[in-house]
């Protein structure tokens, strides 16, 4: 049912968004000027045809009659053209019974634009991105933005206020998308943020970092295979781009299936607020916004390097990893990552890069077992060749090994 009025309410709307993403793509395949298109003078070459000196000029078109922009109904509330809300959504309640209540940001422009949405803090220790959208809400001015911005800095506030990854039950939010209104507590709580969602958005970033220690390069997640996915994580410009359908369950593969182009923007590691990887995020969402037509922007825009396979490296045994890789880094087959010691016996391993790559993400120092993923490698594409691994499975057959998002 989310899925079917989601799409007919997208199609009511005449949907902005899908108009200037396919510019984007069009844009973007042809290498055309980015400029945009120029129209053609009128030549008449040689002399005039009969008809047309005794016909009166035919007057150009009218101008298409802009969509009207008035107030639109988001959580029960009325936000009028030139406004910035603060919305609370009832998530739920505390072990007390005191009310959860979700914080949203609403900012409508002054003039007609696409609904772009954020949703940070689904992971209650990932805080990069919840101070990514709080600096983008603050510095958005309702004159400058065509359109509407929406965003919930802080989805999981059981786990912020505990910081912690999970729920109090020891859910992860990130697994119960689009969720159930009669279901346990993560299912209930993710079907109330995403409703709203799916019924007002065009468009919708994800925030995260990585997860259990390990540490992102900064990057933009997206099911590639979605041509407006692909415009949309190409029109961030910051980062690299790695493909992945997300595991189901996680709120941007729920949203794509549910007719939302969804990416996600993954940058660092939790529990640490990170000014370079904030200021990438919030770079990357005014290059987005640009490119929606929603903001005004001279900015040149940067090709990112895009990597449509990844592989993870695990270690075989157990003990203390250390290393002095840092992300970002490349890394030819054969070269040290990093070594695994026994604290007892002090015997010791070496790992070494499977095959060339660059690390998109790794794991931080500590004590690891058998099988820990430790660092996730980008491959380049080679003249069209595709190596065996986990890049070429299916979108199910993906969520059995797909590290947490």
């Amino acid at each position: 049912m989310v899925r079917g009025r989601a799409r007919r309410d997208r199609k009511a709307r005449g949907t902005v968004v899908s108009a200037n993403l396919a510019v984007v793509l069009a844009v973007l395949a042809s290498g055309a000027d980015l400029a945009g298109p120029r129209l053609a003078g009128h030549e008449i070459v040689g002399p005039p045809r009969p008809e047309a000196v005794q016909t009166a000029a035919v007057p150009p078109p009218a101008e298409e009659t802009p969509p009207s922009w008035g107030s639109v109904e988001f959580l029960g509330e009325d936000i009028d053209p030139g406004e910035k809300r603060r919305l609370f959504l009832r998530a739920g309640e505390s072990f007390a019974g005191s009310g959860i209540d979700i914080p949203a940001l609403v900012v409508r422009g002054a003039a007609h634009g696409p609904t772009l949405c954020l949703t940070a803090g689904v992971h209650g220790d990932e805080l990069n991105g919840i101070e990514i959208v709080r600096q983008l809400f603050e510095d958005t001015s309702t004159l400058d933005l065509k359109g509407m911005l929406i965003g919930y800095p802080v989805v999981n506030l059981h786990g912020f206020r505990a910081s912690s990854r999970y729920l109090p039950d020891r859910r992860d939010l990130n697994r119960y998308f689009p969720g159930n209104a009669n279901g346990s507590t993560a299912s209930r709580i993710a079907n109330a943020v995403f409703r709203p969602l799916v019924e007002v958005c065009d468009a919708l970033v994800d925030f995260h970092t990585g997860s259990f220690h390990r540490t992102n390069l900064p990057q933009i997640r997206a099911d590639l295979s979605d041509e407006r996915v692909l415009a949309l994580a190409q029109a961030f410009g910051v980062g690299v781009v790695v493909h992945s359908y997300g595991m189901r369950g996680t709120l941007r593969r729920s949203a794509s299936e549910a007719d939302l182009p969804s990416i996600t923007y993954e940058a660092g590691e939790p529990m640490r607020f990170a000014q370079q990887e904030i200021t990438y995020g919030v770079e990357g969402l005014r290059n987005l916004m640009a490119s929606l037509g929603m903001l005004a922007s001279d900015t040149p825009e940067h090709a990112a390097e895009v990597y449509r396979r990844s592989r993870w490296v695990r270690v075989n045994d157990g003990g203390i990893f250390l290393t002095s890789r840092e992300v970002g880094e490349s890394v030819e087959a054969g070269d040290v990552l990093g070594t695994v010691t026994d604290p007892v016996t002090n015997d010791r391993s070496t790992l070494r890069a499977p095959f060339d790559g660059r690390i998109i993400g790794m794991a931080l120092p500590q004590v690891v077992i058998p099988g820990f993923a430790t660092f996730h490698l980008g491959l380049r594409e080679r003249n069209g060749d595709h190596e065996e691994g986990e890049e070429t499975l299916s979108p199910d057959q993906l969520d059995a090994v797909e590290e947490p998002e």
